[in-house]
């Protein structure tokens, strides 16, 4: 049987706070973040913003769009790890609410969750041990 499930050790580092700016994706965004902060995995403490229109994953494999204008993010939960060629890849996952209040949620596909007005993020690296 395969493992279900990888156990890392590790602790926890610096904390940082950043802003995406206007017309930046989501995802793209958190990960220059960590860029220019030096962290090569980090995890998504918090957030506030929102989106100019939503594109979430399903359970069914399609993807789910969410109009806007200012798609409201009330939840979001995530990672940025480094991958073998050193780049970075974030995976997030959240809940979101359009205009009239409807409320969806999955994971955020990347290139296609363009920030409106501003989205501010606390990110905490984690240092793998080894």
């Amino acid at each position: 049987m395969a493992d279900l499930a990888l156990v890392e050790e590790g602790s926890m580092g610096r904390v940082a706070y950043g802003r995406i700016a206007p017309n930046e994706d989501l995802v793209q965004g958190l990960e220059k973040l960590c860029l220019a902060h030096g962290f090569r995995n980090a995890f998504v403490r918090g957030a506030l913003g929102s989106l100019v229109d939503a594109c979430l994953g399903s359970t069914n494999g399609k993807i789910v769009h969410v109009a806007g204008p200012a798609v409201e993010v009330v939840s979001i939960a995530g990672e940025v790890r480094s991958k073998p060629d050193g780049s970075l890849a974030a995976a997030l996952s959240g809940v979101v609410s359009d205009t009239d209040g409807n409320v969806y949620g999955g994971p955020f596909v990347a290139g296609a969750n363009i920030v409106c007005i501003t989205f501010e993020v606390t990110l905490e690296e984690w240092l793998p041990a080894g």
